[in-house]
């Protein structure tokens, strides 16, 4: 095993414990597993030359169309800073386009169609980690999480708006 991971099985929950303390923190524990589940995602895609998050990036500018900064930092749960230095290799490879949108303040992000032809690439390695993950913990306990986590961060969005 890789990068000192530990095997669990699929019905294993985890422990919770990093450096032999239980942490019941939500915060702890949720960064903790995004960050599992991105190095297997980065793993997997890594071959396309992209990091899973440049793909949910270009996969939400396709999603979403020409879209303004402020709406897929809203969407992506992202600071507009955060958003704008993510989309820059992006943008100068010729993945996406950033142009001024109708009011001089405003950035609209579209997909080019190198974009789409490189996220076209890079979806089949995606379907490949999501796979894996399922395979790990299940397709019942995957839908669950995905669900939960929709609405954990539909809570806490609107709680700290």
């Amino acid at each position: 095993m890789g990068r000192g991971s530990e095997k669990t099985s699929a019905g294993d929950s985890g422990s919770g414990k990093s450096g032999g303390k239980d942490s019941g923190c939500a915060c702890f524990n949720i960064r903790r597993a995004a960050r599992a589940v991105t190095r297997l995602y980065d793993d997997t895609v890594r071959s396309t030359g992209l990091k899973s998050s440049q793909v949910m990036l270009l996969m939400g500018v396709r999603e979403m169309g020409p879209v303004s900064v402020g709406i897929l930092a809203e969407e992506a749960v992202l600071d507009r800073t955060t958003l704008t230095r993510n989309l820059r290799p992006l943008e100068r490879e010729g993945l996406v386009r950033i142009e001024q949108g109708v009011d001089r303040r405003e950035r609209v992000v579209s997909l080019t169609a190198k974009g789409d032809s490189r996220l076209k690439e890079a979806l089949p390695a995606l379907g490949k980690a999501q796979k894996k993950v399922e395979e790990l913990v299940g397709g019942d306990c995957l839908a669950r999480v995905i669900e939960d986590l929709g609405r954990l961060v539909g809570v806490t969005t609107r709680a700290s708006g």
